[in-house]
């Protein structure tokens, strides 16, 4: 490809709405344009990310046994409804209808119509197992797109779907998947951890993510340095403390604690250590009838160390709490006699269930709110001044330092980005929808799924968050959009040049080479920014002082300063570079 010929749109600046430097450096570099909010437009430069991408993933699916099909971005609500998703899903789920007013929805993941293709074709054992997969547009309405591609309302996504005809041959397929995935990532050229995650509103009790390691993700990665265990924070377990509970030392007291309504602001008052406080969160859940409305509700009084953070995940799996919500104001002072801030475990008006996360159930002589504006008690104490917990469990979010759960070291946080998930679903979809097969034994069987995902346009933003630099963007080689690009300077001044560069672009692009040739006699420094800020990993320079001397210049992206290398060994030098 000659640069003339190609479509370079590079900016000075990026947009005020560019938070994150991958968004700006995407839009910079002239590989998006925004057309409205969350969608955007792959340019050309791009888009041969993208297509790299998307190459490798497919190749590499197609390796695991995965076959490759397209479901439609459109998809009728009925199959939706079987499932109840289609109510449940939530607002991201962008629904419309037909000009016969019948209900449809825009897809943001496909179980529910490769489910029903699945249930008219496979009729027996002996037509297992399968993977289906499609690299296919999805759109979930976000409520606030941010981050450029990082976090867009339209996206394209991989999505794949095992059916098997029992759990053991299902989970031999997910494992079968999480290596291909290992091996997709390998290829990208970028740091990445597998961790062990919460299947969240897809389902199922078998999942694990992928995530990129960069500072501005999203997502909190637990992991010990020591071992293999990595999670992400809502599915990593806090162990409970080891060792006897301490005997109370301490006499009940109430304390006041004016204007300090925080445990941190508690325990400076007291000069106390803030682990030595308990938080008190208050949580609802409804019971519904059915017409849908609200025909109980039981308020929930959970505890937590005053230094530790509830983990809603955790939490949501407490019996009895999935769906739960903030209790409101009224609720809370129905119970307690008093607003948030001051609250606790003793004293309440009326009766709460009561949840103890499992570090405060080891807790003696603590601090918490004495249901009374402006004080605390202090000293409090299980079996003593209130009964043991009837309801401990894990309830917080690991911080570092905690024991691993496999028991061979500690953990360590870090941060990452989400652009791949592998899950277990079992029969979730196939009962819903009876999606059945004749078994063995000649009887009706449900299959048994599993689903797994590559976000393909967040992977260009994922790179780019993990490799820049002041200059620009630095791409790994197997998805940058160029891999060579070569800068003569004053081709049109110097035959030489020009001659030097035509020659050694022929025989690149003839050893296969990904090149493009900057044949827009730009200045050497603007030539040079441009390149810098798109990324391309290896830059050859070639000036007509040089090729006098009988070198040209080659720089990888990541290099302080260029290397000479012989006109005459210019391609093997590369070639080297390129581990061809």
């Amino acid at each position: 490809m000659k640069a003339s010929q190609f479509y370079i749109s590079t900016l000075k600046e990026a947009p005020a709405d560019a938070e994150i430097a991958s968004h700006q450096l995407m839009t910079r570099a002239g590989l998006i344009k925004k057309l409205s909010a969350g969608i955007y437009n792959y340019m050309p430069m791009g888009l041969r990310v993208i297509r790299k991408i998307e190459a490798i993933v497919r190749d590499e699916m197609n390796k695991a046994g995965a076959i490759e099909m397209t479901m439609p971005v459109i998809q009728p609500a009925e199959l939706w409804q079987e499932t109840g998703r289609f109510e449940k899903m939530g607002p991201e789920l962008l629904r419309i209808q037909d000009r016969h007013g019948r209900d449809f929805i825009v897809q943001p993941t496909s179980e529910e119509v490769v489910t029903d293709v699945m249930r008219q074709d496979i009729k027996s054992y002996k037509q297992l197992p399968k993977n289906l997969y499609q690299i296919q547009t999805k759109f979930r309405d976000e409520r606030r797109p941010r981050f450029g591609l990082m976090r867009g309302r339209e996206f394209i996504m991989k999505d794949a779907y095992s059916f098997d005809r029992d759990e053991a041959a299902a989970k031999v397929s997910y494992q079968n998947m999480s290596d291909a995935y290992r091996r997709i990532f390998d290829r990208f050229g970028l740091s990445y951890r597998a961790v062990a995650a919460d299947s969240g509103a897809i389902g199922g009790d078998l999942s694990q993510e992928f995530q990129v390691i960069a500072t501005t993700g999203e997502d909190a990665i637990v992991y010990c340095p020591t071992s293999d265990y990595a999670a992400n924070i809502e599915k990593a377990e806090a162990l409970a403390p080891q060792g006897e509970r301490k005997a109370a030392s301490q006499t009940l007291t109430k304390t006041a604690t004016p204007g300090k309504a925080t445990c941190a602001e508690v325990a400076e008052l007291l000069g106390l250590p803030l682990a030595s406080t308990v938080k008190s969160l208050v949580l609802a859940t409804d019971t519904l009838n059915d017409k849908n409305e609200v025909a109980k509700t039981q308020v929930w009084l959970l505890l937590l160390r005053g230094d530790h953070d509830m983990n809603e995940v955790k939490v949501g799996k407490v019996a009895g709490m999935a769906g739960f919500r903030f209790a409101t104001l009224p609720e809370i002072e129905d119970h307690f006699g008093c607003k948030p801030g001051y609250l606790g475990p003793i004293g309440m008006l009326k009766p709460a269930k009561l949840v103890v996360d499992r570090e405060v159930a080891a807790m003696a002589d603590w601090v918490c709110g004495a249901n009374d504006i402006d004080f605390h008690l202090t000293g409090v104490n299980w079996g003593r001044d209130l009964p043991e917990p009837d309801v401990i469990a894990d309830i917080r979010n690991v911080v570092q330092g905690d024991a691993s759960p496999d028991g061979k070291g500690v953990l360590a946080i870090e941060r990452g980005i989400e652009v791949g998930h592998v899950f277990y679903l079992g029969t979730k979809y196939s009962k819903a929808m009876n999606a059945t097969f004749l078994g063995e034994n000649g009887k009706p069987q449900f299959l048994e799924m599993g689903c797994y995902g590559i976000g393909i346009t967040r992977l260009p933003a994922a790179a780019i968050e993990q490799n820049h630099d002041a200059k620009g963007i630095i791409w790994p080689d197997a998805i940058a959009p160029f891999t060579v690009v070569l800068c003569p300077i004053s081709p049109d001044r110097f035959a030489d040049v020009k001659a030097a560069a035509d020659t050694l672009y022929a025989e690149l692009m003839a050893a296969g080479i990904d090149v493009i040739l900057d044949d827009r006699n730009e200045r050497p420094g603007a030539m040079f920014a441009d390149w810098e800020l798109i990324g391309v990993p290896h830059r050859v320079t070639i000036g007509d002082r040089g090729l006098k001397e009988g070198h040209l210049e080659y720089q990888h992206r990541r290099d302080t300063e260029p290397t000479q290398v012989p006109v005459a060994g210019a391609l093997a030098f590369i070639k080297g570079k390129l581990r061809l």
